[in-house]
């Protein structure tokens, strides 16, 4: 198939938007005239420093970073993080508390993380409903004492969202932000660390950005390794080692091009758009039924299913002889999944929804 042909709706890594490949491929071998590729400069030449501190600024302006807080560019992908906050923020190993709301897959995986580096108190879980919603301010059982409380701000398995920012008093927030960063405007200052792997709505796998409030910096665990140190990585500007590069580049593209959407107010909106053409649908469908509770619902990766498994893979299979690839469902939900991140056109979930509609007439009992 050619790519105008197909619409990758991957959970990650996901697509990225057209203008930006094209622009990374005309500078892959020579970039602005350096003679060389992004990915064969030195990180501390001054051609790569500019295209470093340019990125930096795009980011902390996208998102209106305070000068509280930090931003970094990192490696090991979200997963590291799991680790390097209970390292960083917990002080003494095996002493130090935290909150952990369980809501999907990957909260759940972070808070068996952390549970060997301190006492950590399962302050909410939606395990008992599948991870179909968030729950409510009401509903965490909140530790005053705690050192700082964590969430995953959007479930991609499971395709539910955090609407509300959670009230945790003086306790610091920690937030995985992997799958809806840039998607709508943050109030940064609210968070003590905002971490989000790139390859949902930023860049290539391989870059974490991390924006952290720097009073939270040096006070990590004695074992805590020098690279696993934010206050490393921040006295280094990212640089104790090699970071990479070619990432922070394509994140800067992204970000010149989300500019061009109106930021991150403008794509609000058109994300909203843009999943409200398949929640409309789905309210409707008389085959089709959404994981995710209303109020719950995620705007990055929308979940449903027909509730018959031979259905669901006709449905795919057929997807796919379309060119809507990668729809499958995670094997924890079933069914199917839209992933519809920033990058995502709305051609592409308007001609979703066509074959969805032709799909339930074809099956329609």
């Amino acid at each position: 198939m050619k790519r105008e042909e197909v619409f990758n709706f991957s959970a990650g890594p996901s697509v990225l938007p057209t203008e930006v490949l094209e622009i990374a491929g005309k500078d892959i071998l020579n970039y602005n005239g350096s003679g060389m590729s992004v990915m064969e400069m030195s990180h501390r030449s001054k051609v790569y420093l500019e295209i470093f501190e340019s990125v930096k600024s795009k980011m902390k302006s996208a998102l209106s970073v305070p000068e509280s807080h930090e931003v970094l560019f990192l490696q090991g992908g979200a997963s590291l993080q799991f680790s390097m906050i209970p390292m960083n923020l917990m002080g003494e190993l095996g002493k130090g508390a935290a909150d952990y709301a369980v809501t999907g897959n990957f909260a759940n995986i972070a808070y068996k993380e952390a549970k060997k580096y301190g006492v950590i108190n399962v302050a909410a879980s939606s395990e008992d409903k599948n991870h179909s919603y968030i729950p409510k301010q009401s509903e965490l059982k909140l530790n005053p004492e705690a050192d700082y409380f964590y969430y995953c701000a959007n479930n991609t398995i499971y395709g539910t969202e955090w609407q509300y920012v959670p009230e945790t008093g003086s306790v610091p927030i920690c937030c995985d932000m992997s799958s809806n960063i840039l998607s709508k405007p943050v109030d940064v200052s609210k968070y003590g660390i905002i971490f989000a792997g790139a390859q949902k709505n930023m860049a290539p796998a391989g870059l974490t950005v991390v924006i952290i409030d720097k009073s939270l910096a040096g006070r990590e665990m004695a074992c805590t390794p020098l690279i696993m140190s934010y206050k490393t990585m921040i006295d280094n500007d990212s640089m104790y080692n090699t970071p990479p590069c070619w990432n922070i580049y394509i994140l800067g593209l992204v970000l010149d091009w989300l500019e061009k959407q109106g930021g991150v107010a403008g794509m609000e909106k058109i994300k909203r758009e843009k999943a409200k053409l398949l929640y409309d649908f789905l309210d409707e469908s008389k085959i089709f039924k959404g994981h995710a509770e209303p109020d719950s619902r995620s705007d990055m990766n929308v979940t449903f299913r027909t509730g018959d498994e031979a259905k669901d893979e006709e449905f795919c299979k057929g997807a796919a002889a379309k060119g809507f690839l990668n729809v499958k469902g995670h094997r924890k939900v079933g069914g199917m999944r839209a992933s519809i991140y920033n990058a995502m056109p709305k051609e592409g979930i308007e001609k979703l929804v066509e074959y969805m509609k032709e799909f339930e007439v074809k099956n329609r009992v």
